[in-house]
């Protein structure tokens, strides 16, 4: 069996990004840079996350295409 080259986001990760308690408290402290800077507060994880980006498929636009 071979695998696909698109990989699939976790729906279990994507949500504890968004409740996060880190998220939550930065987000109130106000200490955040606009979104598109991530390149200059760690420029590693940047650059993986630009690439993961790229070549992944959203769960939420797979269900998307199942429901059409």
């Amino acid at each position: 069996m071979t695998r696909s080259l698109i990989r699939r986001r976790s729906w279990r990760k994507s949500l504890a990004a968004r409740t996060s308690p880190t998220r939550a408290v930065r987000r109130a402290l106000g200490i955040h840079t606009p979104r598109g800077w991530g390149w200059l507060t760690n420029p590693k994880r940047a650059a993986h996350n630009r690439v993961y980006d790229r070549t992944s498929i959203s769960w939420w636009a797979q269900l998307r295409q199942l429901l059409k």
